[in-house]
């Protein structure tokens, strides 16, 4: 069989770039993690949505879709077309695998996930994403990458090695993804298969030289050597575990669209997955989310290229899915797709979106726990061109929930990993998964509303740290109102909304495991 396109750089250069959880109805019950692999060879996989996915088209909240119409009637998904997922709840006509892996409870979905102050450059916001850093932060390293770099201190001295033969990550793309960059180069390689899931060898030699002077620019050269050599060794690794999981049994891969980039990619990771490698980590990416224009054909139509892609998406990871099952390792994997940020609420007047804050987030595998965690974003009955949605989940969180239950990493070293701590959110199935994270009406009470000066808070508070924050309509943090440690118990506080100009506003409160976002008014 034909294998192109497969190593097109080394990849192991320094690449720096400028609510609730409701189950599924019918999902299967779990009570114990059943045995799977150990931490260390579990792999996870990536899917980067590259130009900020339109979320609100994608995950749409059919309880918001009146005023969803108000704001976006030219570029809407008509509502009787919208696959339902609950009454409240339905997935964009394009995402049909994702329905059925949701169905078969496999599927995880994260509502309104951002950061606080969010960046609507492509290539800043993209940085905060794969850093894992605050947005007034700039780190030059990833999050999995500090994971990495953790194990493997030494890397890529003495690599590959009897114990490590495999790349420690592999990127699809011409340079290793900033998400897996440790603190002075990237943790892994990169390749480049083509559609067809093909892929070749290039053979790289290292010039034939011998000796390099004791020199800085010697040390440089023999540093290129070393890298050139290592990707000669992975690749030889890499071509004898491509064959030995050619044996590919879905024949959801030849049903899916010859043009579909990211099918190519994750039928080359079922391969090698298959084959026996022992690479943890897999980042793929999919390009043309920035939808200013066409992102339907015409109003009232379903059709355009955020169609287009989404369908790439379903059935290239229902593809892989399905693979996974019949190679009987699906319990040894998970994925995630992420995006660099969303978009407006309000459409153009190109049938397209512009970008934005807060979007859904898919993880899926047949080790999470299935269904919808978070509420549907409330949507004002009147729109501007600045309003946004404000974050419910910060991304991190679920970062760092992965890295903890599914890397079963220590929390000393997750906190240095992930830049200090953060929420732990129920996303992996656990013995003892919790799945109680609804809020109420007596859980909460905000008192007047529409408040002048300050207001009255009542909530039931989680033991551990609790966050509670104004956000404004452009989905910006604003004012931190309270940040501690609280009990198990009802709490009571005052909102000052001195310094804040009359508008719409929305309350955040973190507490636990739980977090709830509420619209709040604030007059002069």
């Amino acid at each position: 069989m034909k294998r192109r396109d497969f190593i097109r750089t080394t990849g192991l250069t320094s690449a720096v770039m400028l609510g609730g959880l409701q189950l599924v109805k019918g999902a299967p019950i779990f009570n114990q993690f059943a045995e799977i692999a150990k931490a260390e060879d579990r792999k996870l996989i990536l899917i980067f949505l590259n130009g900020g996915n339109d979320g609100l088209n994608t995950v749409i909240p059919l309880d918001q879709y009146g005023n969803l119409f108000k704001a976006r009637e030219n570029v809407l998904v008509p509502e009787n077309l919208a696959l339902k997922l609950r009454d409240d709840v339905g997935l964009h006509p394009a995402l049909s695998g994702m329905k059925q892996l949701f169905d078969d409870g496999k599927i995880h979905i994260l509502q309104s996930v951002g950061y606080p102050q969010p960046n609507f450059s492509h290539f800043r916001s993209t940085d905060i994403w794969t850093s894992a850093s605050d947005s007034d932060k700039v780190v030059s390293s990833g999050w999995l990458g500090r994971e990495l770099y953790l194990k493997h201190p030494t890397y890529p001295t003495n690599y590959p090695n009897n114990d490590f033969k495999d790349p420690l990550s592999i990127t699809y793309g011409p340079y290793v993804s900033p998400t897996c960059q440790g603190p002075t180069l990237g943790m892994g390689m990169a390749i480049t298969p083509n559609n067809k899931g093909e892929i070749d060898i290039y053979n790289i030699n290292s010039g034939g030289i011998d000796t390099t002077p004791e020199t800085p620019a010697g040390n440089e050269i023999e540093y290129i050597r070393q890298i050139i050599n290592q990707t000669q060794l992975y690749g030889d690794t890499l071509e004898g575990t491509f064959e030995k999981g050619n044996n590919l049994k879905s024949n959801k891969w030849d049903e899916a669209d010859s043009n579909n980039n990211l099918i190519g990619q994750l039928q080359v990771t079922a391969k090698l997955i298959a084959g026996g490698s022992n690479t943890r980590i897999f980042v793929h990416s999919l390009g043309g989310f920035d939808t200013h224009a066409n992102q339907v054909q015409q109003v009232g139509d379903v059709e355009g290229s955020h169609y287009q892609l989404l369908k790439y998406v379903s059935e290239s990871v229902s593809a892989f899915q399905d693979e996974m099952r019949l190679q009987n390792m699906e319990d040894n994997v998970i994925g995630m797709t992420f995006s660099e940020f969303g978009r407006r609420i309000l459409s153009n007047a190109s049938n397209g979106t512009d970008h934005g804050s807060a979007a859904p987030l898919f993880v899926f595998g047949s080790k999470i726990i299935p269904g919808i965690q978070g509420d549907n974003p409330i949507i004002p009955s009147s729109v501007t061109v600045q309003d946004n949605l404000p974050m419910q989940f910060d991304f991190r969180s679920i970062y760092y929930s992965l890295l903890k239950d599914w890397f079963e990493v220590e929390d000393q070293d997750l906190n240095n990993i992930m830049l200090g701590k953060h929420q732990h959110l129920n996303i992996i199935q656990k013995s003892q998964s919790s799945v109680d994270n609804f809020y109420t009406p007596k859980d909460l009470d905000i008192y007047p509303n529409p408040m002048n000066g300050k207001g009255n808070l009542k909530f039931k508070a989680e033991a551990g740290m609790t966050f509670i924050s104004i956000y404004n309509n452009r989905g910006q943090e604003v004012k931190k109102v309270f940040e501690g440690q609280t009990l198990n118990s009802t709490k009571e506080l005052i909102i000052e909304t001195n310094g804040l100009n009359s508008g719409n506003y929305h309350i955040r409160i973190q507490t636990g495991t739980k977090q709830i976002v509420r619209p709040i008014q604030i007059v002069k």
